[in-house]
């Protein structure tokens, strides 16, 4: 199949549009099995010329190079809300690819929050079973360069919107683990993100299946009614919420928490669909070692617990955490304003056991001020950056308890991206003197 996708290369006229981690993928894949294939890399930064057979449009109209070529391989994170593609162009990414070329059984794992831990388990659970099992996607590999690798049976496939929002084909077993409002600065409201995130399901056939989360009304999204793929809904209290495997979620520290006892039988439930015995789901349980930036246990300094959670960049995600952890006394916020409402979590932080509220830039300031407008009587502290957080949270929090960074905002105002920010809060703890 892989021969497929080179022969589609050979065809077209191509543009790579962005040139990330994903960018650089594909001008690697083409460049290896095509050495004299002439294609276009756009990016809004200026880049250097990387061979002869490669014209460079960058700069601030970069965009403006689509209507030259028929194939536009565009990056998962740049926004297509207000541009207009030509007549004729086809505008595709790694992910589309890779579902249309690969013989493999493709499993697709989509939703706001949850992608990650999802994935993660339903690939444990393969692997358990002694299947050839790859983990790609959103998690950090692109997933054209599984296709160079040694064949597998299962691909597992981590999917953001960004990613799904071009394709023409969706996977074998679509899961959507949940939609809250997220990127809306990226799409023309939440009906677009939406729409992006149900293409995971738009391409099934009548032997496909599609997992979703019980808890959650899909049918306002889409008509399940006339849905082609089989749907099956897990809830923690139906039929494929097991007993035995909450009861093993409940036993792993590193899954605390009803929405990650909800994830886990979402996997469960995927493991099963391939046949996969119960006995290998629970060893693959048991075995789960957790995921860095998720609720990812910092250490204890000074008395107090400290946890990473800095993947949770919407409010619901904040208070999952919140209470699965269950003792924590200071709760330090905020990060890059995209629209997103706050008015619940608003409410949420007044009526919380959490004693300690520390915004820092932009979100947590705007909320912290609100806060105390409103005649909010807990401990607020408003810290310029998370090394003045870091600081108020030693002083402020009670011994014995918690200390939970969990944003409810992108990292973008400062950061690189989630990791950096979670790398520089640990960094901070370890060398707090």
């Amino acid at each position: 199949m892989f021969q497929q996708l080179i022969e589609y290369f050979e065809k077209r006229k191509v543009l790579v549009l962005g040139f990330g981690r994903e960018g650089r993928s594909t001008y690697d894949i083409i460049r290896h099995n095509l050495p004299d294939k002439h294609i276009g890399i756009a990016d809004m930064r200026e880049l250097e010329v990387f061979d002869n057979n490669v014209t460079l449009h960058c700069g601030a109209n970069y965009l403006d190079a689509i209507k030259e070529y028929d194939t536009v391989i565009k990056t998962p994170g740049m926004s297509f809300k207000d541009v207009i593609v030509p007549e004729g162009v086809e505008v595709t990414c790694q992910t589309d690819l890779f579902l249309r070329f690969a013989d493999c059984t493709c499993i697709g794992v989509t939703g706001t929050k949850g992608k990650t831990t999802t994935s993660t388990l339903i690939y444990g659970m393969v692997k358990q079973s002694g299947k050839k099992v790859c983990l790609i996607g959103n998690i950090g590999v692109p997933v054209l360069d599984s296709l160079e690798n040694e064949k597998v049976d299962v691909a597992v496939i981590e999917m953001s919107s960004h990613q799904l929002e071009f394709t023409t084909a969706s996977p074998h077993i679509a899961v959507m683990t949940n939609i809250y409002p997220e990127h809306l600065d990226h799409y023309n409201g939440f009906g677009g993100y939406v729409a992006a995130k149900l293409n995971i399901i738009r391409h099934q056939t009548g032997s496909d299946y599609f997992v979703c989360n019980a808890e959650q009304d899909f049918d306002r999204y889409f008509d399940f009614a006339n849905a082609k793929p089989s749907v099956i809904k897990v809830g923690l209290n139906g039929s494929l919420g097991d007993e035995d495997i909450i009861a093993a979620a409940a036993e792993n520290e590193r899954l605390k928490g009803s929405h990650n006892r909800q994830n886990v039988c979402v996997a469960a439930t995927v493991a099963r669909c391939l046949g996969i015995s119960d006995a290998d789901i629970l060893e693959s349980i048991k075995n789960f070692a957790g995921i860095e930036n998720r609720m990812e246990p910092v250490g204890e300094y000074d008395g107090i617990k400290f946890y990473n959670d800095s993947i949770a960049t919407i409010p619901h995600a904040v208070e999952c955490a919140i209470e699965a952890i269950g003792d924590v006394d200071t709760l330090i916020f905020g990060g890059l304003d995209r629209g997103i409402d706050y008015s619940g979590f608003k409410r949420y932080l007044r009526k919380c056991r959490v004693r300690n509220l520390i915004g820092t830039p932009d979100t947590g300031v705007e909320i912290c001020n609100a806060l105390i407008e409103s005649g909010c009587t807990k401990n607020i502290v408003i810290a310029q950056d998370l090394e003045e957080a870091v600081d108020a949270a030693f002083r402020y929090t009670e011994k014995g308890k918690s200390c939970l960074m969990s944003p409810a905002a992108s990292s973008y105002n400062v950061y690189k991206d989630f990791e950096h920010k979670g790398n520089h809060f640990k960094q901070l703890i370890r060398e707090h003197k």
